[in-house]
């Protein structure tokens, strides 16, 4: 919305910084971080009169967790949720179609999470949406988002996937695409949700990759820079960077909150919603493969809950001592925050080794 004020520009001379994208980033950060720190400690208020007993927690889980984690309210994602959208309307250019698809992914998912943080809350319970059911929905809006990317791409590198390391080897999916896209969506959507189980476990690492993400959008949207790196250019891609610093100001906000001892959990709200705009923005950016490598930590979660699952059914022992990952080093007797700096670290070093892949080609 205020990307409109560079049109009056020639009357007022500063407003010609609303056509860059690197201040309208800024910009977004700071408007979603002011939204979060304003709105959150009324909104926790309101959620733990409402809720109660809180975020029902899991009784095979850690024994620690039900002693100091009864009782801290979820739901936290609408907090950020409110702030990357309101900063993204207000920052970004509202005519730019991959500004939409990315915030039908966020808003879409989040709204799954939402109903079934609900259903968990009301019922007591840690069972909530039917896992079908929630899949089939999940689904359903990862492919309309990877149709709208495509229909906004390029003749047949729209359909294709690109290969970090390489400059000009593509593989054009075809029609198969729409189901790599959605999984790529769906699975990163899945994997944030493993992920949270800590106090700033799950934010940090979000931040970190979409950080990431933000700096890749920016490149590859830019003809000058996608040409120098030799990176695909993308058209239109480089407007995200304003969707990636609110939502990187709406997690600093909500990290305030969830810092250790925390204050609100997120809930599948958050976890879904963040992860499934990671992984429509891959998408929309062509750099799938790259987000397997700057996620690699949701990754690991997801692989470490796969592989325990698998090997008690076919074997009857487990792999690790708890599944997701971090359960099976708190069950070794690492301190939660020791637990969650050391996965901080892996994050960025991961990161680091994505963001390498735009220049090594």
């Amino acid at each position: 919305m205020l990307y409109l004020l560079e049109n009056f520009s020639e009357q007022v001379p500063v407003f010609n910084l609303f056509r860059y994208i690197t201040f309208r980033t800024g910009g977004a950060i700071v408007t979603a971080l002011a939204l979060v720190f304003l709105f959150g400690p009324a909104l926790i208020k309101s959620l733990k009169v409402r809720q109660g007993r809180g975020q029902p927690i899991r009784d095979d889980g850690p024994m620690r967790h039900i002693v100091e984690k009864q009782g801290t309210p979820t739901m936290g994602g609408l907090m950020m949720l409110a702030g990357i959208t309101v900063s993204t309307l207000l920052w970004a250019d509202l005519s730019n179609s991959y500004v939409w698809i990315v915030l039908l992914v966020t808003v879409g998912f989040g709204m799954i999470g939402l109903y079934d943080d609900y259903l968990k809350v009301s019922r007591t319970s840690t069972r909530g949406f039917p896992a079908k059911v929630k899949l089939l929905l999940e689904c359903a809006i990862a492919v309309t988002a990877v149709y709208f990317v495509v229909q906004n791409g390029h003749d047949h590198f729209a359909t294709s996937l690109a290969f970090p390391f390489f400059k000009d080897f593509v593989v054009n999916l075809g029609w198969f695409f729409f189901v790599f896209g959605a999984f790529v969506i769906v699975g990163t959507g899945n994997a944030v949700n493993l992920t949270d189980g800590l106090d700033g476990l799950a934010i940090v690492p979000v931040m970190i990759a979409t950080a990431s993400f933000g700096m890749i959008v920016y490149l590859a949207g830019n003809a000058v820079f996608s040409d120098y790196l030799q990176i695909h250019f993308i058209s239109g891609l480089g407007e995200l960077a304003i969707f990636c610093g609110a939502l990187l100001g709406a997690g600093l906000g909500f990290l305030w909150f969830n810092a250790p001892p925390a204050m609100i959990f997120m809930g599948d709200t958050g976890s879904l919603s963040l992860g499934g705009a990671l992984g429509a923005i891959a998408v929309a950016a062509k750099h799938e493969i790259v987000l397997a490598i700057i996620g690699g930590l949701f990754v690991l979660e997801t692989v470490s809950v796969i592989v325990q699952v698998v090997s008690f059914k076919l074997t009857g022992r487990r792999v690790f001592k708890m599944a997701p990952l971090h359960h099976h080093f708190e069950q070794k007797g690492w301190a939660e925050a020791t637990i969650v700096v050391r996965f901080w670290i892996i994050s960025v070093v991961l990161a680091l080794v994505g963001l390498a892949t735009i220049k090594l080609r």
